[in-house]
């Protein structure tokens, strides 16, 4: 009976905690993949700030300087073309979060829905009287208030 009982408690925790680990599993690969592309975009933008100081320094006359303008403006349009393939790879990575949040979301629903409906179902009795009676008349509602009155 104990036994019976312990493995019955165990599955109902297992129940219990399994959307939020998956929940939570959900949150740190999300996370991960955020972070990571984070990094990766860090890295570009330094190599091509950096890349834009060692062109700085190698400036020796007006010529030098002449050039230097004109490949600071196609670095500010190949910064500015990084810059928004960025946000719709970060936009991106937000809606398939948001699409595997409401699936697990609904998962979790539909889980608790029939768990609610199995619990709700009427165990069989041994006793075989046929359905409750239900109390005649309407019911009557009392208050303190009523009370106090008679």
């Amino acid at each position: 009976m104990q036994d019976k009982m312990i493995d019955a408690f165990n599955e109902q925790a297992r129940e219990f905690f399994t959307p939020m680990r998956k929940f939570n599993a959900l949150m740190l690969d999300n996370m991960e993949r955020v972070t990571q592309y984070q990094l990766e975009a860090m890295k570009r933008y330094s190599q091509m700030g950096t890349s834009r100081l060692r062109d700085a320094t190698d400036i020796s006359d007006v010529e030098g300087v002449r050039d230097f303008g004109t490949r600071q403006v196609e670095m500010m349009t190949e910064l500015s073309n990084q810059m928004l393939e960025d946000a719709r790879a970060m936009s991106e990575m937000s809606l398939r979060f948001k699409s595997e949040l409401e699936a697990l979301y609904g998962e979790s629903g539909q889980a608790m829905a029939e768990q609610a409906a199995s619990a709700a179902e009427p165990e069989p009795t041994k006793e075989s009287e046929g359905p409750a009676k239900e109390p005649e008349g309407p019911a009557k509602a009392t208050s303190q208030a009523a009370r106090k009155r008679s």
